[in-house]
Parts: structure tokens; C-alpha cells; sequence
């Protein structure tokens, strides 16, 4: 089992991640590593990292100069509820979005990618803390399902599905959630 994050091993461990994520590309096979640098995947993750960490810090300012929302962007948020689709990057969307994230730190985590031709797919636990929507930091950590594809000499960001299911939960649990039962019908015990 993982141990727990705070933001002093967050914040020292951001930038490692990046770096290990590379080496780990670095020092496959010739052969692999030639597949993986054409398809780009240390590319596509460097870059999940960095706009990630911007995010959970609120710099929407960073995070929209790294990011190139895809016209068919699909987003599945850990909220639940249904597919979004497109991404408003207003002025005033992207500051309400500054104001609703705030002093978060990040370390991803790629628990296995995919790639072909021009899509790249990352499947990763984004293991973050800071303070969301006014409530005091704590962990966020969520796990990730990522899709980029090549336009051109960029990766667009087609897809996101995140859920904050990084912690086991018992069967009631799940049943709980599925039946999207508010806390007040929860029945006791």
C-alpha cells in the first residue's frame, strides 16, 4: 500500500515523477524505445504532468498555454452524472476555475499507457492535495483515463474520465453511489 501524501513529499516529488516517467522511456529496449518516442508517450506524459500540477494550482493561465482542447473534447468528471461535451475556455470560465482551485500539489502516477498512430491513451493515478472549491486541502487524488491525439505537431486532449476511487470502498459503498442516494437516505450503520 501506498503511503500517504502530504504536500512537502508532493511538492518534492512533481518534477521526479516527470523525470522517472522519462527514464523509464530512456531505458526500454532499443526497439520498444524507438515505438514509444514515434508515437511520443514520454511527450503526451510530460505534458499530462505539467498541465495536471497546473490545474490543482489554479493557474489556468499555464494551464491554458499547455493544453489544446480537441473541438470533441468528452469529459467525465468525478462528480458523475453524464458525459460533458466541448470545454468552455471563457475568460470568466477559466478564472472561476482559478478561484475554484487553489494551492494544489501533484505527482502522477502512469500505471500503463497505449498508442497508435496518432492517439495516445494514459491511464494514471493523479495523486494530488490542495483546496477545491472552498473546503480545506486535502487529498484529491482521482484516477485517470486520458486521450491526446496528434494534430499536426501537437496532441490535442480528447478525452478525460476521472474518478476519486483510489481508495477501495466496500460493495455497500458502491451500492450507495450507484443508486446516487444522497447522505441523508443513507441508511445507518
Amino acid at each position: 500500500m501506498a503511503e500517504p501524501l502530504d504536500a512537502a513529499s508532493l511538492d518534492m516529488n512533481a518534477s521526479l515523477t516527470t523525470r522517472r516517467a522519462a527514464l523509464a522511456v530512456l531505458a526500454a529496449p532499443l526497439a520498444a524505445q524507438s515505438a514509444v518516442n514515434t508515437d511520443g508517450i514520454a511527450e503526451v506524459i510530460a505534458l499530462a504532468s505539467e498541465k495536471n500540477a497546473a490545474f490543482m494550482r489554479g493557474d489556468m493561465e499555464r494551464w491554458s498555454k499547455l493544453v489544446r482542447i480537441a473541438h470533441d473534447f468528452t469529459l467525465m468528471q468525478p462528480f458523475g452524472g453524464p458525459a460533458s461535451h466541448g470545454f468552455d475556455a471563457s475568460p470568466q470560465r477559466l478564472a472561476e476555475l482559478s478561484r475554484y482551485f487553489r494551492k494544489g500539489k501533484t505527482q502522477l502516477e502512469v500505471a500503463q499507457t497505449y498508442s497508435s498512430g496518432e492517439l495516445a491513451v494514459l491511464v494514471m493515478i493523479e495523486r494530488q492535495i490542495g483546496e477545491v472549491g472552498g473546503l480545506p486541502e486535502q487529498d484529491w487524488s482521482l484516477r485517470v483515463t486520458e486521450v491526446y491525439r496528434k494534430a499536426g505537431s501537437e496532441w490535442e486532449f480528447v478525452h478525460r474520465h476521472a474518478d476519486a476511487l483510489v481508495h477501495r470502498i466496500s460493495l455497500e459503498q458502491l451500492s450507495v453511489l450507484a443508486r446516487g442516494v444522497s447522505s441523508a437516505e443513507r441508511r445507518p450503520g
